[in-house]
């Protein structure tokens, strides 16, 4: 299956999306994640969207793969999954939190994946519910790829139990000293990485849409500034591990500020005061130090 008929079903999950998440309430006792493991075989990637996402994201057009695409490629099922019936949580107004990713070995883009999409964990959070979904990737049967993700959905927690959240320990937000680099992004990048990655969620698109969920402005994707921010680093094709933490939405247009500490494995992005990003990376298998 290639990689532009699997994204396809994005669109389609967005607008059954808003169709059933009214319908569904977050928070809800005895609320359990569905056990189907979504997996689609024989994924062949084609060159024309990866350069795409590449060029958009800054990393070179020399057909190696990302280490942040194959979560793009999964993000299609990872959406089947959560605006499915029995998804618990609401779709709309789901807030991306954190994600981690791990590569094990690097994947040649010619190589055939698999792509299997699950939901991992649902725990109570300070501000209401958070899920984890899990997406893996393999060749020949061999786990190459992983990453794990947490989606809050916000609600009243008032005399429920207390929040347990899940997923890695948060980062902290202490400024970097070391600015590395400043980026002015255009109005129209949440468009433009759209058309590059398959996720047009209207809050990325355009001012009008992005006010009906409650921006003043378009907002900037998440895995967009975490790409960008590998993509800046030094000798990204050897990035084998990164975590990062979404603390604060990019309105878009906007200028911000890529920091890195003076060992290359903590990361930041932020403009002026205001910390839009936390994260740590590592290289050739390694981890960083907790």
């Amino acid at each position: 299956m290639s990689t532009t008929a699997i994204s396809r079903g994005l669109t389609a999950s967005l607008v059954r999306g808003a169709v059933t998440s009214p319908f569904k309430r977050a928070g809800r006792p005895g609320a359990a994640l569905p056990a189907d493991r979504l997996v689609v075989r024989d994924v062949r990637i084609a060159p024309g969207p990866l350069a795409s996402y590449s060029r958009i994201c800054g990393f070179s057009e020399s057909g190696t793969m990302p280490l942040t695409y194959p979560h793009v490629l999964g993000f299609p099922l990872a959406m089947r999954l959560m605006t499915g019936r029995s998804f618990p949580l609401p779709v709309v107004g789901l807030v991306h939190t954190w994600i981690e990713i791990t590569r094990h070995r690097a994947p040649h883009p010619t190589e055939v994946l698999e792509l299997t999409v699950y939901a991992d964990a649902l725990v109570p959070h300070r501000r209401g519910t958070e899920v984890t979904m899990v997406t893996e990737a393999r060749s020949g049967g061999e786990l190459v790829w992983e990453s794990r993700s947490g989606y809050l959905s916000r609600h009243s927690t008032h005399g429920t139990s207390p929040a347990v959240e899940s997923g890695p320990p948060t980062l902290p937000t202490t400024e970097l000293p070391a600015a590395a680099a400043e980026w002015r992004l255009p109005g129209d990048l949440g468009r433009r990485y759209g058309a590059a990655s398959g996720d047009r969620n209207p809050i990325h698109l355009y001012p009008l849409t992005a006010r009906l969920f409650g921006f003043p402005r378009a907002i900037a994707h998440g895995m967009w500034t975490v790409a960008r921010c590998l993509a800046e680093s030094a000798e990204p094709g050897r990035i084998s591990y990164v975590r990062a933490d979404f603390r604060a939405p990019v309105l878009l247009p906007a200028t911000v500020t890529y920091a890195v500490d003076g060992a290359g494995t903590a990361f930041q992005l932020r403009s002026g005061s205001r910390v839009h990003l936390t994260g740590s990376m590592a290289r050739d298998g390694a981890r960083p130090q907790s």
